[in-house]
């Protein structure tokens, strides 16, 4: 039987190919588990309007995750939930703040409704979180507009994505490499294929460019 790591990564390959890909690129085993437990909450909150017709049922969903919250955060792991018990391991280890997660869930809840992506709760915030994971705190600002870029090109603005790519990429210099796995998506086309998408992303890792 596989343990839960696997299945975690099993999830994010299916759910979220780019980032996972993207993970490969991070050296410590440790470290890339930790981040695909990130990666796995995300897809747990992407999947809720897939399997909700109704606003107001996704909502409640995304209150009881928001709920949840305060379980991780205080040591209560949710017993039998694979990514709630590992996200409150690596919160601990990581010292992880909460802010990024409240807000990524309450810009999960406009978007049921109808509201524009916020581009810095959903892409912004978690690219943050991922580079804490792998390198600790202090690095925030570094990665500001590769999250930005990241999340333009997921809401088909590709022609803004380039005109804040040259500023990502002045502020990536001051990111050291063992961070780069966390921003190197912000540099693939979502329609690529994927061994396209690999040959970008070794390329971009190699650069430290998006």
């Amino acid at each position: 039987m596989p343990d839960a790591s696997s299945s975690l990564d099993d999830q994010v390959r299916a759910a979220d190919p780019d980032r996972w890909l993207s993970s490969r690129f991070v050296g410590d085993a440790q470290a890339r588990a930790d981040l695909i437990v990130l990666y796995a909450l995300e897809a747990e909150l992407m999947s809720i309007p897939t399997r909700v017709t109704q606003p107001l049922l996704a909502e409640m969903r995304y209150a009881w995750w928001r709920e949840q919250m305060g379980g991780v955060f205080s040591g209560m792991a949710r017993k039998g939930h694979p990514v709630l018990e590992a996200l409150t391991d690596v919160v601990a280890r990581r010292s992880l703040p909460r802010e990024p997660f409240d807000a990524l869930i309450d810009a999960h809840i406009d978007r049921v409704h109808g509201e524009p992506h916020d581009l810095n709760a959903f892409y912004v915030g978690p690219m943050q979180t991922a580079v804490r994971i792998l390198i600790g705190h202090g690095h925030e600002r570094a990665v500001a507009e590769a999250g930005q870029v990241w999340g333009l090109m997921q809401v088909g603005r590709a022609e803004t994505a380039v005109t804040v790519r040259a500023d990502a990429n002045r502020a990536l210099r001051k990111l050291p490499a063992a961070a780069f796995p966390a921003v190197a998506h912000a540099a693939l086309k979502p329609d690529a294929p994927e061994p396209m998408k690999r040959l970008t992303l070794t390329w971009a890792t190699l650069r430290g460019r998006i």
